[in-house]
């Protein structure tokens, strides 16, 4: 037997030219492979016959079976010995081990293997793991679980049914496990949809090429940013995973960016995104180019091919040659139609990626159903239907039948009917099951603040301060040199009537009857259309969510345990809301949430009907359980990154909920603030008012009374902006949309009370000329009666007020008598009211009173002057002329800080008073430019010696600036020396209680402190500040005051005002360190309280929100009690609601108060530094904030025009620099006589021409 010509098995690759050697001794010839193994193989022989030899159990049959095998391994004749190549090759499996214990754990790991690399499989591949034949949930599995029972003959036919009986458990667990897993489907579809999987589908393979289609079709039409994003995206993502890489663009010829496939490295990584920023077009679409030269490349198994045009090439001829050099190499096409409309395209991609056996991935942005096309999709959506229809079997088997054969569940009543939920035995409406009726609406509704700001008094000029205001003119007092006294206008108290204005000034108005008459008709139109909008608003669906008035819509259903009851009413409202309003919007969703939230769907989807329909669907089959896990569903809402990158983002998100969220009242409003601030995110709290908690039943996360409820969710609405709207089943409680508009039906029905005032006013005043006064004859004029009239001073004015004053002047007959008249004792005159001037304000007639003329006397010669009382006088000194140019003044303001408002602060200090004002100082009549038509030249000609001045334009009119660099120098120190005072007098309002409370000028007041549950924050820092308040302003300035608090109820610290001695105002902060914030917002109480004071002269009312009660309610009963003209000085604490604000605001202007807010967020000493430190050269910056309240705006508004002022006065001196500059550089006379027009600042066109 020749062992020799026996074969032998292959040498391992890395053994290749290493030959085994004999102990001792070195053979250093050359000897073939064939001959080593022979020696190997002889050695291996010699080692097992003297194994053999030694035993001695052995028998003879046993040496000739062994010599037998022996002959036939050696049968063959050996092969000659070869490389193989190994370069990325695949390890072998490990289920390649033939050992049988080995093998049977491995084929048990081999799920786990499947859900870990499942991110790098095809949905194919993954079904066989995942498959509902994998998971034997097929149909023809559940039949298995039935047992045959007895056949039963069909009472028509006669012929026998096949009657199957199925235990309920099996069922049910059966249905379950379908259901997880068309969960388990739907959660791959998500992940294949998110981030550049959308756009390209999951990329396969280990190296693969990329080719990118940059045909002018693909990459024109600004598509090329785009795409250029999306490549990006598509290589941060998934190219790192990857461990070789080769990109290619083709167009009318092809650009690879490496000569050969390269390792992924982050360099490789970032080369690739240059060179994706540098595509650019170039040309057709030659697809078999770029296919030639993709199949000439070594060590792929994948490629990507990303196509956005019809290629140049017929789809047969790409197929057929894909096929053919796909032959034998398993390299499949991962086709992606990027954004094409083109079927074409598609359907050549889709056989391309069949042709290969890959896979076809289609993306667009304007129509998101052409993404579930793709391969991956389709195949897990038919999965999901079949589940489905397995589902659908087993309803129809728990209506007895399954095709022909009769179905029975056994146990299911006993069992099942305890596990229904309670809402399926809740009475249902008519027709609650049925499809939707859907309607679509004829017009966007807008919300009532957008309708009012169209068809408010306001829009349609119907105001009636607007209306008024042609005829009303202000009151005048002026001083008259002759007469030497003040002297007041009396126009108005034969010919026109008083009026109290808007901002508490009092106006004479000429009231034209007939105007008035049309206005109420008008008013009374109005206000109709105004109830027609409010039962508009009330009706239907808008009468449970109010008006959805945003494109984009989300809606938040609570479904807690605590409305398992209400589970119907909540359905139906959603039904009426999708008939009626979603049907013209652009997207919409709906989440319900309980402990955990559920969306109908993963994005917003357009409002179809089919759609409608299907969420109708869904909504049916919801079901009530766990807390209010409000945040979960406004995350599943605001942060869905997959409908960011469609750059479509929710508008509108609308709350439905009967309770208060688990989490924090603060925690939801500041991320509320947080999240829906940069996106213009608007959230709508709707609250629908069930029946308090039963103490049996289900018991919430969180609790709280309806009150403190509906005040969580109105902050929380208008903390995004949104809207707040209150129901239960008898109506409407509470809702802005209708406050809005009640608001305004307020104001015209005030407007009309107003307008009855005026004719009322007019008709008493010619009755009372006319009929009840006698007209008598005129009494002799004598001259003891001029003195008297002289000297009797300034006649009373007699002032009629508004609707308050009315009843009081009925019972006052004031008679109009002639200036002239000598005052009747009898005769009962009505003071002028006004305020009193504080010490430091100075007399306005102190200027006019000291230009007095000064003359000597001396006696005449009595023997020549017969005439007059023998003396005469001579004039030594007159008045100074007024100068024509104005000079620059050098004011002084005092540094100690008056306790005045900043209004009659800046009627001392402002810059008019004290002539710094640079558009007075420069625009004097005498330096007016004159242009004039020469005739002879025919065209506009120059003042002579315009050139010698600047010029600058003041209000449109161009004048030669008079002030000389000097004095603009002068000017612009004087008013930075102001301007720090100013900002001294800033520093000073925000610092101490100041900043909180504004300046307290009043010596007898009533403080007001909001202690209302939403004051729960703030408390520890208001009871610090008004400590600082009660030290710092009233026991300083001696005030008597009083402390009320207001929440549900209200209670005072004293009966009435009391002094600011020590031990008071010890005792005062003593009880305000009890307070506790609670309850609601009584603030129309609290103002009634403070009224029954009669010694208070004023009212500082702090609260951070609106009333409970309506505003105008407020506003009007507070009209009605301060017929003492008491002011109510309002200050916003911690207030970021602008309906509360604006409350605010004008309920201290109706009462001639002021209004002050805190602003916590701007730092008066950080801003008066870098003005002081950096100096004031820019005008703009340190940029000013806009202050609200009255004295800080006030005060910043005259900063800002300080700084306006010092900005112009240096641009006036640069003038004169640059044209001494201009003057020095002219030479030539030609120069000179071609300067025709001045230099002008601002000048304007009809100037320069």
């Amino acid at each position: 037997m020749d062992i020799f010509g026996s074969s032998r098995r292959s040498k391992p690759s890395f053994l290749n030219g290493i030959d085994e050697e004999t102990p001792g001794e070195i053979d250093t010839t050359p000897k073939s492979p064939r001959e080593t193994q022979r020696r190997e193989y002889n050695e291996k022989a010699d080692s097992e016959r003297e194994k053999q030899d030694d035993e001695d159990n052995k028998d003879d049959d046993d040496d000739d079976t062994t010599d037998e095998s022996d002959e036939e391994v050696l049968s063959d004749e050996l092969e000659e010995w070869h490389d193989v190549y190994t370069e990325n090759a695949k390890p072998p499996n490990a289920l390649t081990i033939t050992h049988v214990n080995q093998t049977h754990d491995l084929l048990q790991l081999a799920d786990v293997e499947a859900a870990v690399n499942a991110e790098h499989q095809s949905s194919e591949e993954w079904l066989k793991s995942h498959s509902l034949e994998y998971m034997h949930l097929d149909l023809k599995d559940l039949v298995d679980k039935g047992k045959v029972g007895r056949l039963e003959p069909d009472l028509k036919t006669g012929k026998p049914k096949q009657h199957i009986q199925f235990d309920a458990y099996d069922v049910n667990e059966f249905e379950y496990k379908l259901n997880l897993a068309i969960e388990t489907y739907t959660k791959r579809i998500k992940w294949l949809l998110a981030g550049s999987k959308r756009v390209f589908g999951n990329i396969k393979g280990e190296r693969c090429v990329i080719c990118v289609d940059t045909s002018d079709a693909n990459t024109g039409f600004g598509r090329l940013t785009a795409f250029q994003e999306s490549l990006i995206h598509l290589i941060d993502e998934q190219l790192p995973s990857k461990k070789g890489a080769y990109l290619m663009s083709f167009g009318t010829d092809i650009d690879p960016l490496w000569p050969v496939v390269r390792d992924v490295n982050i360099r490789i990584i970032e080369e690739a995104k240059e060179w994706v920023m540098r595509l650019k077009q170039s040309g057709g679409c030659n697809l078999l180019k770029a296919m030639k030269h993709i199949y000439k490349l070594k060590d792929i198994d994948s490629i990507v091919l990303i196509l956005g045009s019809v290629p140049d090439q017929n789809s047969d001829i790409l197929c057929d040659f894909i096929y053919q050099m796909g032959v034998g190499r398993a390299i499949p096409l991962h086709c992606v139609a990027y954004d094409c409309s083109n079927q074409l395209t598609n359907m050549t991609l889709r056989n391309i990626a069949e042709a290969s056996q890959g896979r076809y991935h289609c993306y667009t942005a304007s129509c998101e159903e052409q993404i579930y096309t793709g391969t991956d999709i389709s195949v897990l959506l038919k999965e999901i239907q079949k589940a489905q229809d397995v589902i659908n079997k087993i309803k129809d088997m728990r209506q007895g039948m399954m095709g022909s054969a009769l179905i029975s569940i056994m146990n299911e009543i006993s069992s099942e009917v305890q596990k229904l939920p309670q809402s399926r035995f809740l009475p249902r409406p008519p027709g609650h099951d049925k499809p939707l009726k859907v309607e679509m609406p004829k017009f966007q509704p807008k919300s009532s603040v957008e309708w009012i700001h169209q068809h408010g008094l306001k829009a349609k000029q119907l105001d009636l301060y607007q209306v008024l205001a042609p005829n009303a003119y202000s009151y005048k007092e002026e001083f008259i040199p002759v007469i030497k006294k003040a002297v007041q206008s009396q126009v108005h108290e034969k010919a026109m009537v008083q009026f109290k204005w808007h901002d508490g000034t009092v106006k004479n108005v000429h009231v034209d009857m007939t105007q008035l008459f049309e206005y109420q008709k008008h008013l009374a139109a109005t206000v109709s259309i105004y109830e027609s909008r409010i039962d508009w608003l009330a009706s239907g669906s808008r009468r449970i969510f109010g008006t959805v008035v945003e494109k984009n819509v989300v809606i938040l259903m609570d479904l807690s345990v605590s409305n398992v009851n209400y589970l119907v009413h909540i359905q139906h409202s959603l039904r009426l809301l999708m008939e009626q309003q979603l049907a013209n919007k652009e997207y919409f969703n709906i989440i319900a949430f309980g402990s955990i939230a559920v969306s109908w769907k993963p994005t917003m989807c357009k409002p179809t009907k089919e759609n409608l329909q299907d969420a109708w669907k869904w909504v049916l089959d919801l079901q009530c359980g766990g807390s209010r896990n409000f945040l979960s569903a406004f995350r599943k809402c605001v942060e869905n990154e997959e409908e960011r990158s469609h750059k479509i983002t929710p508008e509108g998100v609308y709350l439905f909920t009967s309770g208060v969220p688990d989490q924090d009242i603060n925690v939801c409003q500041g991320f509320i603030e947080e999240s829906c601030g940069g996106q213009n995110i608007k959230l709508h709290s709707i609250l629908f008012n069930v029946d308090d908690y039963d103490a049996h039943g289900a018991i919430p996360g969180r609790y709280a009374n309806i009150t403190r409820t509906a005040e969580c969710l109105r902050n929380l609405a208008h903390s995004s902006g949104g809207r707040f709207h209150w129901i239960r089943e008898t109506g409407i409680i509470e809702s802005d949309d209708i406050q809005v508009i009640t608001t305004e039906v307020d104001k015209c029905l005030n407007f009309s009370r107003k307008c009855q005032m005026l004719i009322d006013n007019v008709k008493k005043k010619y009755k009372e000329r006319y009929h009840s006064e006698q007209i008598l004859a005129l009494p002799t004029p004598e001259r003891s009666l001029k003195k008297k009239a002289i000297s009797a001073g300034t006649r009373p004015l007699a002032i009629q007020y508004e609707a308050e004053d009315i009843e009081e002047t009925k019972r006052i007959t004031v008679r109009q008598r002639p200036s002239s008249a000598k005052v009747s004792g009898s005769e009962t005159m009505l003071p002028m009211r006004s305020k009193e001037r504080s010490s430091t304000t100075r007399d306005p007639l102190d200027r006019v009173k000291n230009k007095r003329i000064l003359k000597s006397s001396f006696f005449l010669d009595s023997g020549k002057s017969k005439v007059g009382d023998g003396t005469g006088a001579v004039y030594r000194k007159y008045p100074a002329p007024k100068p024509v140019r104005k000079s620059v003044a050098h004011p002084t303001i005092p540094d100690t800080e008056d306790q005045l408002s900043t209004k009659e602060w800046l009627r001392l200090y402002s810059l008019s008073k004290l002539k710094l004002d640079l558009t007075k100082l420069v625009s004097g009549p005498d330096c007016k430019h004159v242009e004039d038509n020469v005739k002879t030249l025919k065209k506009q000609v120059s003042a002579k010696y315009c050139d010698i001045f600047p010029s600058i334009n003041i209000k449109g009119t161009v004048k030669h600036l008079q002030l000389m660099p000097h004095e603009l120098e002068d000017y612009e120190k004087q008013v930075e020396k102001i301007l720090k005072r100013y900002l001294k007098r800033l520093q000073w309002l925000l610092s101490g209680s100041r900043r909180v409370f504004g300046t307290v000028t009043h010596k007898k007041c009533a403080i007001l402190i909001d202690t209302s549950g939403s004051m729960v924050p703030y408390m520890e820092e208001l009871k610090k500040e008004l400590a600082s308040l009660i030290w710092e302003q009233l026991y300083r300035q001696g005030c008597r005051f009083n402390l009320i608090r207001f929440s549900g109820d209200c209670e005072k610290w004293q009966d009435q005002v009391q002094p600011s001695t020590q031990d008071n105002c010890h005792a005062a902060i003593k009880w305000a360190s009890t307070l506790k914030a609670c309850g609601n917002t009584c603030t129309l109480e609290a103002l009634q309280l403070a009224f029954e004071d009669p010694q208070i002269d004023s009212i500082y009312l702090l609260t951070d929100g609106k009333p409970d009660t309506s505003t105008s309610l407020v506003l009007r009963e507070v009209a009605e009690n301060t017929k003492n003209l008491i002011p109510i000085n309002t200050i916003s604490f911690n207030c970021n609601d602008n309906t509360a604000n604006n409350f605010l605001r004008l309920l201290a202007a109706e009462t001639a108060g002021r209004y002050h807010r805190c602003h916590s967020d701007f730092d008066a000493q950080l801003f008066a530094h870098k003005l002081l430190t950096e100096g004031f050269d820019d005008a703009e910056y340190p940029h000013l904030p806009d202050l609200e309240g009255d004295d800080l705006r006030r005060l910043g508004q005259e900063i800002t025009t300080a700084r306006k002022y010092l900005q112009q006065a240096r641009q006036y001196r640069a003038l004169y620099k640059s044209k001494s500059r201009s003057e020095n550089t002219t030479d030539s006379p030609e120069t000179t006589r071609s300067k025709v027009s001045p230099f002008v600042v601002g000048r304007p066109k009809s100037a320069a021409r």
